[in-house]
């Protein structure tokens, strides 16, 4: 529902936040944080500050705002409330920040980027990662199976798999490089030992909200009431292992070493104008069965979000060079809609928790500029790129920092972004 708080000619009084490249006031997104000493609390951020919710609830500013949903140490029960105090808190906390005469009292409660760190926004009960991006899926399957990339029920179901939850972890957590089993084609046999094909993985993360019953699905027409929100997420994968592993039951050490997310939940109350109608299917493909279509949701179930990908090798850091973009892609290319996915992961009966998080699976373009994972961009390491430095990764090393960035655009709106999702590779201990 777009309102008054996505007009692009509010302004607030926050020092920088109308000039932010991610959080002006027309964002607001939610998350936990904690100052030196200080347990985590929920914040919001605004510019380069976030806001102490439970302080700011002190005050009684907050109004009908429900103290009970905003004095915790996650986002867990906010999410499991309905949308409209989601919305709620949103149209108070704009007018708070919109209104100067609020400053003296809100401003005690603002804390400095440098003053604080992230946590991740809830705790995360069960983790999914599809595989939605059309475009990976056909060239990862090229690699693995020249002759059918594809497999048949790509374009009638989407494709997930249960990751593991205990893995997930905030923008800025070190990259271990992982050990495990691989096997050449040559070799008669398998050995263990660190990745030699570390990759990353550009996706966004669906933040579940609300709770369906053991048993009970979810039409997709309540699918969009079941997302609280977006995120970066960065599903770093140990190639060489799930080539040897990945067979007969799919994903397991090649993934569940990390997965990274950006630590703020943009809401979907802030991505109201950036929704956009989903992309036509091509001539001859399936029509999706009945449970997962809905013309509301092909009208206006995909998001207008530009994404990136970018590097840093140790050697460019301490050179001072800028980092190197390796993609650019947007979360148009989804094959299936976020809402689809909620409704065919629920289709069974599964009981959807809040604070669960979903992965898109890798958003790929059409273009070698859209790829969304380096075992694309250098054809499986057969194509190595070379970057400013004079360095060529075919994969990544040991000391590489990858930055992973997004941003929701649409004509007529105040763009806003995701903030950062990165980590940097580190050896083996």
């Amino acid at each position: 529902m777009i309102d008054h708080t996505h007009n692009p000619e509010a302004t607030c009084w926050v020092e920088g936040a109308d000039s932010h490249a991610d959080f002006p006031v027309q964002n607001l997104p939610l998350g936990v944080f904690s100052r030196e000493g200080c347990a985590p609390v929920i914040g919001v951020a605004i510019g380069d500050c976030v806001i102490d919710l439970a302080g700011l609830d002190s005050t009684g500013l907050l109004g009908g705002a429900p103290s009970e949903l905003l004095l915790q140490s996650s986002l867990n029960a906010l999410f499991a409330a309905p949308s409209s105090v989601r919305r709620d808190l949103r149209h108070v906390l704009f007018s708070l920040l919109t209104d100067p005469t609020y400053r003296s009292a809100v401003e005690p409660h603002l804390y400095r980027q440098d003053s604080y760190i992230m946590h991740l926004p809830a705790h995360i009960g069960d983790y999914t990662d599809f595989y939605v991006g059309i475009h990976h899926a056909t060239n990862i399957g090229k690699q693995f199976r020249p002759d059918s990339p594809l497999l048949p029920n790509y374009k009638h179901i989407p494709i997930g798999y249960h990751g593991r939850a205990s893995s997930i972890r905030p923008s800025g957590t070190p990259v271990i490089r992982p050990s495990g089993q691989r096997k050449a084609p040559e070799a008669d046999a398998p050995e263990f030992g660190p990745t030699r094909r570390l990759d990353f993985e550009l996706e966004l993360g669906v933040w579940i909200a609300g709770e369906n019953q053991l048993g009970e699905p979810v039409p997709i027409s309540s699918a969009p009431n079941r997302i609280a929100g977006l995120c970066l997420l960065n599903d770093w994968s140990a190639r060489d292992f799930q080539a040897w592993e990945y067979q007969p039951l799919g994903p397991f050490l090649a993934k569940n070493f990390l997965t990274s997310i950006s630590p703020w939940v943009i809401t979907s109350e802030a991505l109201a104008p950036f929704r956009k109608a989903q992309a036509a299917r091509p001539a001859g493909d399936p029509q999706p069965l009945p449970y997962l279509r809905d013309a509301t949701d092909q009208a206006e179930g995909a998001f207008a979000i530009d994404l990136e990908v970018a590097i840093e090798t140790a050697r460019m850091r301490e050179a001072g060079t800028a980092s190197f973009r390796l993609s650019a892609s947007s979360a148009s290319h989804m094959y299936w809609t976020a809402a689809q996915m909620v409704t065919h992961h629920a289709s069974n009966g599964c009981n959807l928790m809040p604070g669960d998080l979903l992965g898109t699976g890798t958003i790929s373009g059409p273009d070698r500029s859209n790829l969304g994972s380096l075992a694309e961009i250098s054809r499986g390491g057969a194509e190595p790129i070379r970057l400013p430095s004079g360095e060529t990764r075919s994969f990544l090393e040991d000391g590489d920092t990858l930055t992973l960035s997004g941003k929701a655009v649409a004509e007529g709106y105040r763009s806003i972004g995701f903030g950062e999702c990165c980590g940097t590779v580190m050896a083996v201990a």
